[in-house]
């Protein structure tokens, strides 16, 4: 008897190094953005890709930056040195914000990643929010 799991084989063991290593380089999680946050080992630039400065202001990943994906342009990219990985996300699932400034990125030569989830798997792993204008304080990223 076989179920829909065994059905399909598994692939070979470097076939699946390849896909997930793949997968790998162009994802990140809330919870690795979070650790890289608190410990202070924050080595890339978080874009809050999508909504207005409103939206931005009410709730977003601490340290984040607000640059929409359709405000991403080469010369507002100019502001970071060449190597610099942007890791972007949007409100979650649902939405493709994060894809969209993740391509425009790529496409502008740059190093990207998106962090699955979004806002709302930041939320589900119950990792504290800032709010405001400015960024953020990223040491206040762990919920109480």
């Amino acid at each position: 008897m076989m179920s829909y799991v065994t059905e399909t084989p598994a692939a070979a063991p470097e076939i699946a190094i390849a896909h997930f290593a793949g997968r790998l380089s162009v994802e990140t999680d809330c919870a690795d953005v979070a650790h890289a946050l608190q410990s202070g080992e924050q080595d890339f630039v978080l874009l809050h890709a999508v909504g207005t400065e409103a939206a931005y202001a009410r709730r977003h990943v601490p340290g984040a930056i607000h640059l929409p994906h359709r405000e991403i342009t080469a010369e507002r990219m100019t502001a970071w040195p060449a190597g610099t990985l942007f890791v972007a996300y949007c409100a979650g699932p649902h939405c493709n914000g994060a894809d969209q400034a993740a391509l425009k990125i790529a496409r502008l030569g740059r190093p990207v990643k998106i962090m699955i989830g979004g806002i709302t798997g930041w939320e589900d792993e119950g990792f504290a929010f800032a709010s405001g204008a400015a960024p953020g304080e990223p040491k206040q990223v762990l919920a109480a």
